[in-house]
């Protein structure tokens, strides 16, 4: 049977998050909010409430925290492909907050239900029915299965003619700068939409200048380039095209998943067909409100909220 066509898909790894609700060292808190947490998810999230259907592909284990990672991404409006993998369970996140500034964030994800994704977990219809496949290089990093499930939802969209996007997403817990490097230097050729901080873009090009790393990171391949830089904004390298974006204002209570809500952004405006000025200014908007509440999505916008914040500049884009 054919699966219903949808406007995104992506998979990977989502936690059950565990955030303490004093501010001081983790071993002194005794009161925890729980959620859910996972870059690909967020990013489903995001787009599914910028008006897309998004579809999230991945395992949880036989407990709790999987059943409420179903029913999270599922309420959201999200189409939840979460596979009960009973020899395994879901991985954990905690967050803390050691000063008013500094988030502390540990995993808790060896061998976890979501690590042990792989190949014959995606339903070849339902990427190849995608517009667009989302992936990140933490996927790659869980395990060898994983990173076959990369290289093969990749290879069922680029077949299908789909846009491919990945964000790098590095992290340092997963694998070494050097084993990243490689495997984002032989992936980027077949990525049509690449997200990266600068420091996550000199892992593939030994480039320090913002606007040289977005060209020498499109000359193996992507389309687009969109460098991220916080606070600072952000810009975008499109068919030859360098666009600014300036940040939005807002109060900072929460940076983690700033960069999944930009890439949410980006993709939803591609999705839309808006222009690269428009889909770089959602982009931005996502980003910020993502990080202006506790959790990795909750403040994630709708429509109806990309007007509700001002720009430090009048347009916030230049060229």
């Amino acid at each position: 049977m054919t699966s219903p066509a949808t406007d995104l898909v992506t998979f990977g790894e989502t936690m059950a998050l565990f955030a303490a609700r004093r501010t001081g060292p983790l071993r002194f808190a005794r009161d925890f909010d729980l959620g859910v947490g996972g870059a690909e998810s967020n990013v489903a999230i995001g787009v599914s409430r910028l008006g897309h259907r998004a579809a999230w592909v991945g395992r949880v284990g036989a407990d709790e925290f999987g059943d409420l990672i179903r029913s999270t991404l599922l309420g959201e409006g999200v189409d939840a492909r979460a596979i009960t993998d009973p020899g395994a369970p879901t991985g954990l996140m905690i967050k803390g907050r050691r000063t008013a500034e500094l988030v502390d964030v540990r995993y808790y994800r060896s061998a976890s239900a979501g690590s042990r994704l792989s190949p014959g977990d995606l339903d070849p219809d339902l990427v190849g029915g995608a517009r667009v496949l989302h992936v990140s290089a933490i996927t790659p990093a869980l395990s060898g299965s994983a990173r076959e499930a990369v290289r093969h939802a990749m290879a069922l969209a680029r077949s299908a003619g789909a846009l491919v996007s990945l964000d790098v997403n590095y992290r340092a817990a997963l694998w070494s700068p050097a084993e990243a490097g490689a495997w984002l230097r032989e992936t980027v050729a077949d990525v049509d939409v690449l997200f990266a901080t600068g420091p996550e873009g000199r892992l593939i090009a030994d480039v320090e200048q913002p606007v040289e790393l977005a060209r020498a990171l499109a000359d193996l391949g992507p389309r687009h380039v969109l460098v991220k830089a916080g606070a600072e904004g952000a810009l975008e390298l499109s068919d030859g095209v360098v666009r600014h974006a300036e940040p939005y204002r807002v109060t900072e209570v929460d940076p983690v998943g700033a960069g999944d809500a930009f890439a949410a952004g980006w993709l939803a405006g591609w999705l839309s067909g808006h222009g690269p000025e428009e889909r770089l200014r959602t982009a931005c908007a996502a980003g910020a409100f993502a990080v202006t509440s506790q959790g990795d999505w909750e403040s994630l916008p709708r429509p109806s909220d990309l007007h509700l914040l001002q720009r430090g500049t009048d347009d916030g884009v230049s060229r």
